[in-house]
């Protein structure tokens, strides 16, 4: 009778054990799922020392698209945003420099000191719009935006 007792209590352990290691992740803290960068609905993007955050695009009634978002440039050097496109159209943009010690360059909102406008865009709210943004020094930065309509939080962008 202790022999099955101990038999049972084995394939007890054993199966535990089994379960922990098949149900355990082996990535670590590297992990793909970890590492996602999506914060709300903007999305952030990098290119060397500059940081892209929360960008998106809001529509207007016109069917052009405003850019919302934060540029910030974390080097030493100054650099500067020469043009943003969406979709291959080009913007009519107005930025800052980007440096350090003059702040970011924020598209929209109440610190707005930069802005782009992208005239006959006609994304519709929810479409996902591909941005390249080009600088003075560093490489350009690609990344998908969402479009967001002109409502809620976003009812004054544009004005």
């Amino acid at each position: 009778m202790r022999k099955k007792n101990l038999k049972s209590a084995i394939s007890a352990l054993f199966g535990a054990l089994l379960i922990v290691g098949l149900t355990g992740c082996a990535a670590g803290p590297d992990a793909q799922t970890r590492n996602l960068r999506q914060v709300t609905d903007g999305v952030e993007a990098t290119s060397g020392s500059i940081k892209a955050l929360n960008v998106l695009l809001v529509t207007q009634e016109d069917g052009s698209s405003v850019l919302v978002g934060t540029f910030v440039n974390s080097a030493e050097t100054s650099d500067a945003i020469t043009a943003i496109t969406a979709n291959g159209i080009v913007g009519e943009i107005s930025v800052s420099t980007l440096d350090q010690y003059s702040g970011p360059a924020i598209f929209e909102g109440d610190s707005k000191n930069s802005s782009a406008k992208f005239p006959g865009l006609n994304a519709k709210p929810s479409d996902l719009v591909e941005i390249e943004v080009t600088f003075a020094t560093s490489a350009p930065m690609k990344m998908s935006a969402l479009v967001r309509a002109k409502a809620e939080e976003f009812a004054n962008v544009g004005n």
